[in-house]
C-alpha cells in the first residue's frame, strides 16, 4: 500500500493538463482520498510503473509529487476521520 501525493501549477493549461493526467492516471491504480492524495495497493512492478508514468507527466521544475509506503497492519497506522471513508478492496468493505 502507497500513498501518492501532488502539487501541480495550474495557473496556465499545461499546468491543468498536466493536473487532470496525474489525477487520471492515479485513478487506474488506487482510489483518491483526497483531491490530491490516492492510496494504491501495488505490487513492485506496478509501484515502477507508475512513478515511470507520473515523472512523464509532471513538471519537475514547477510541481511535486510524493510516495509514501504506508505500513501493515494499516489499521493500526491509519486513522480517518470525516465524511469520506477508504474502500478495503482485500475486504470490500469500508475502513473505519
Amino acid at each position: 500500500m502507497i500513498l501518492v501525493t501532488y502539487d501541480v501549477r495550474t495557473e496556465d493549461l499545461a499546468g491543468q493538463r498536466r493536473l487532470r493526467r496525474v489525477a487520471k492516471t492515479c485513478e487506474n491504480y488506487g482510489q483518491r482520498v483526497q483531491y490530491s492524495v490516492f492510496e494504491c495497493r501495488v505490487n513492485q512492478i506496478q509501484y515502477e510503473e507508475l512513478i515511470d508514468k507520473l515523472l512523464d507527466i509532471i513538471d519537475e521544475e514547477e510541481d511535486s509529487l510524493r510516495f509514501y509506503r504506508l505500513q501493515e497492519p494499516l489499521e493500526k497506522y491509519i486513522k480517518e476521520y470525516g465524511k469520506k471513508k477508504a474502500i478495503d478492496f482485500a475486504e470490500g468493505t469500508l475502513i473505519l
